[in-house]
């Protein structure tokens, strides 16, 4: 009886150690594996002992927007790369089968995605739902700053990213709104001071650093890795349109104490100049869009954008800037079949070119001004007609930015201090309605004397 109880015992023994022994093996292969971002289960399509962590991340996150009836579109840039240079194959293919998991199981740390603001009123829960499949989520918001105006600086606060965060792998959720320039923004990823600044490592993050700004684009659906995903339906447009992206918001609360000194003018003269004006950069905006010429608000438009958000009543025109290299001969007859006939054409393509427009009347005129770089500084020119004069205006360099600007989306310096202080000085502040355009501005130079054999080509008055 001694004997038979002892092997029972021996047996029991060696079946617990097995059953513990599995557990161990099971525990390792699901849970320790996943929280160390080792290997999942095989997806279809890969290879074997492919790291597909991040797949089975990617597709539980689409999932979980799914069944909030949530739309996300994937705009990472690295995997948008990927995707592009086989499109036409994952175009028509009906699964995405490939021989390995080729996209979403590539090693990275962060896969991002975007959601229009008009289904986001469907949000409600997400974070909680999120939290319960095993996720961590971050919401980052801040005020609205299309609420922001003039008359009422508070906003409402909006949601502008999401983060989704894993053992194995995490989702970057970026939220686009439309705003009153018929195009697409998202804001700044900024932490509060509660959040905890190392669950989001910004350096890694593609979107965030900077707000952005996007023309709003069409999206094809694709089978990527067995997953079904939306995507912009010109990969390599939106990619380009991301690295000039930036976007810079007017200064509201400044021009606000800027007109605190000095009172806007609202008389009729003004309210019908800014009227004017606002419809000639309109115009010139979608002549020069129509013909993909890159440009900017520059002098006294630039001025009273940065200072007081609007058109300044007195400056008598609009200005914008192009680069030389961007200069195409169908700018002229295109804008005067657009309705704005030139008015003078000084200097020439390779010296101080400089064109002038003539708007609805005789009220707005439009100036465009080409710029010119050189090793350490860019410049733009000027010609005096009676004499020939040349004159040159000196800039540090400077990269474009995008902001609205009475509802256009439209470029201006991101060094935009730097700009408006070479134009005009440290007393930009202060309004000046007298100012000589030899003379005035502090980076103007003498740049010699257009020879009298070029005049009919450099001086052309209409």
């Amino acid at each position: 009886m001694q004997r038979i109880n002892k092997n029972v015992v021996l047996g029991l023994l060696t079946l617990t150690s097995s059953v513990f022994l599995l557990f161990q093996l099971y525990y390792y292969k699901y849970y320790l594996s996943a929280k160390n971002g080792a290997v999942f289960p095989k997806v279809k399509g890969s290879k074997a002992g492919q790291d597909t962590s991040q797949w089975h991340v990617i597709r539980k996150f689409l999932g979980l927007v799914s069944s909030h009836n949530i739309a996300v579109h994937l705009i990472d840039p690295f995997l948008l790369r990927l995707i592009d240079r086989d499109l036409e194959r994952l175009r028509t293919s009906s699964d995405g089968s490939h021989s390995e998991c080729k996209y979403f199981c590539t090693p990275r740390d962060y896969t991002t995605f975007a959601i229009l603001d008009k289904t986001w009123k469907l949000e409600v829960g997400l974070c909680r739902a999120a939290e319960r499949v095993g996720f961590q989520c971050l919401k980052i918001q801040s005020k609205d700053p299309r609420l922001e105006g003039m008359e009422d600086l508070s906003g409402t606060e909006i949601p502008l990213h999401y983060i989704f965060r894993s053992a194995a792998h995490a989702i970057h959720l970026v939220v686009f709104y439309e705003r009153s320039g018929n195009y697409l923004w998202h804001g700044p990823l900024r932490l509060k001071q509660h959040m905890d600044r190392k669950f989001v490592p910004f350096r890694k993050l593609q979107f965030g650093r900077y707000a952005g700004a996007y023309d709003k684009t069409e999206l094809l659906s694709v089978s990527v890795d067995g997953i079904t995903v939306q995507i912009p339906k010109e990969p390599s447009k939106f990619l380009e349109e991301k690295s000039h992206s930036r976007f810079i918001e007017c200064r509201y609360r400044e021009a606000r104490s800027f007109f605190q000194l000095y009172p806007d003018d609202s008389s009729l003269e003004a309210v019908e100049f800014r009227k004017k004006a606002k419809a000639v950069l309109h115009l010139a905006a979608l002549t020069l869009n129509s013909l993909g010429v890159r440009f900017w608000l520059s002098s006294g438009t630039c001025l009273g954008w940065y200072r007081q958000c609007n058109i300044i009543p007195y400056s008598k025109d609009v200005d914008l800037g192009i680069f030389i290299q961007d200069y195409k001969p169908d700018i002229i007859p295109t804008f005067q079949k657009a309705g704005l006939p030139l008015k003078h054409k000084f200097g020439k393509v390779e010296d101080s070119l400089e064109l002038s427009f003539q708007g609805a009347g005789d009220d707005v005129k439009l100036d465009i001004f080409f710029f010119y770089e050189e090793e350490d500084h860019m410049w733009n020119g000027g010609t005096q007609a009676k004499s020939g004069k040349k004159f040159k205006y000196l800039f540090p360099k400077f990269m474009l930015c995008w902001t609205e600007f009475v509802e256009l989306k439209v470029r201006v310096p991101c060094e935009t201090l730097h700009y408006i202080e070479a134009n005009y000085g440290k007393d930009w502040r202060t309004p000046v309605k007298v100012w000589d355009w030899k003379n005035s501005p502090p980076n103007v130079r003498p740049n010699g004397i257009w020879p009298i054999n070029e005049w009919e080509e450099v001086i052309q008055l209409y």
